[in-house]
């Protein structure tokens, strides 16, 4: 065990004395608390907060102090225990109604972690069901367990009880509204997203784009559920609503333009015009300007005027906005232009360029910094909806 996880545990048993110390009904715990502190000096704080547990199961300890020990023993990631001392809890007679129910979100949250999400959900449902003051605390438990099933029609129903009164009326939506309305607003946004997909892949293109209208209700912001829409109009051959779709996203969200312009190009290509996507594509250069962007305009540059006019116009982007991802198209079009010399040491330049670009994360979490290849909607690490991101920002490299 290093030095780092040693002092962390040792703090944590340090916190859970000062609990005992305010809540216990006798001083016996708290005095062997103090008995373990001591032994952690000298040995490691498992041993500290082991003895904590027995000086809690001797005496019977205060409630609050149990359920805090049951928690601090989940984080650790010894469940066995913490559902051991949340089950005895439960079993107690006379057990104060708000104590009972801490214990059973508790519980449920145990169960959670141990993967057995059955028995979490009935215990969620049952807090939901018997103690009102705590139903907001077990729907929003709830969403999580739907979401690691992916049980999107249950998420739907577990959240809508979450929203504020005015958010939860049909056409309302979360652009005024923030704190916690507003998150349950996007996530079930993003529920419909994950529902419209699931039809559009099954070729019912009818519910998806009504899922997706409602998802836009929810949260008008919702770049995702546009350009989601926008495939789904694709998908259906109505170029001209699929490209207003997409276009929609530079106000929604701008960070999202360069997930949508390969879509957005082909709608033109299909609406044969490509002038008003070239029109489109400088005006979004113009109020910001990213690499993924001046990558995309240097290839309709280079379709319409040839690869030395793309060149020249990235070479010239390159001295205000470097980015690797630019270099790399750059070294690519000089190679290909017909009157520049083809040298060695350029393709040598061009290869490495393209294996730094290829090893080089395209996406981050705003929240967590997870980062990865491709785009996730739902972050792999905090779990939270939305937070990723392209990386190439205005000035990146």
């Amino acid at each position: 065990m290093t030095d780092l996880i040693f002092f962390g545990l040792f703090f944590a048993a340090i916190a859970i004395g000062w609990t005992l110390g305010r809540y216990a009904r006798s001083t016996g715990a708290a005095t062997s608390y103090f008995s373990s502190e001591q032994q952690g000096r000298t040995h490691s704080a498992d041993t500290a907060i082991d003895s904590l547990v027995g000086s809690l199961s001797a005496d019977g300890g205060n409630t609050q102090a149990r359920i805090a020990l049951g928690v601090q023993l989940r984080k650790r990631g010894e469940v066995d225990g913490a559902v051991r001392i949340h089950q005895e809890l439960l079993a107690r007679t006379g057990l104060p109604a708000r104590d009972a129910a801490q214990a059973q979100l508790e519980l449920a949250r145990d169960y959670t972690s141990a993967g057995l999400l059955d028995r979490a959900e009935e215990l969620l449902l049952e807090l939901i069901r018997d103690f009102p003051g705590q139903s907001q605390a077990g729907r929003r438990h709830l969403l999580e367990i739907y979401e690691i099933e992916r049980d999107w029609r249950r998420a739907i129903e577990a959240a809508k009880p979450l929203l504020p009164r005015k958010l939860a009326r049909k056409g309302a939506t979360s652009e005024s509204h923030h704190g916690r309305g507003q998150r349950i607003a996007q996530r079930l946004a993003h529920y419909g997203c994950e529902l419209a997909e699931e039809e559009r892949l099954g070729g019912d293109l009818d519910a998806a784009r009504s899922l997706l209208q409602e998802a836009l209700s929810r949260d008008k912001c919702s770049a995702r559920a546009s350009m989601l829409l926008a495939q789904v109009e694709w998908d259906a051959g109505r170029y001209l609503q699929a490209a207003r779709s997409l276009r929609r996203v530079r106000v929604q969200d701008p960070d999202y333009l360069p997930e949508t312009i390969e879509l957005l190009r082909n709608c033109y290509v299909a609406l044969d015009d490509s002038e008003s996507f070239r029109v489109y594509l400088l005006e979004c250069l113009a109020a910001r300007p990213t690499p993924a962007l001046v990558a995309a305009v240097a290839e309709d540059i280079g379709r319409v005027e040839g690869d030395l006019a793309a060149g020249e116009f990235l070479a010239e982007q390159l001295v205000d906005y470097p980015s690797l991802q630019g270099l790399a198209q750059l070294i690519g079009l000089q190679r290909s232009a017909e009157d520049t010399p083809s040298y060695p040491d350029i393709a040598l330049l061009q290869t490495l360029s393209q294996r730094l670009v290829a090893t080089r994360p395209a996406y981050r979490c705003g929240h967590c910094g997870f980062a990865g290849k491709h785009l996730h909607w739902h972050c792999p690490g905090c779990k939270r909806w939305g937070s990723i991101k392209a990386i190439d920002g205005p000035g990146s490299v």
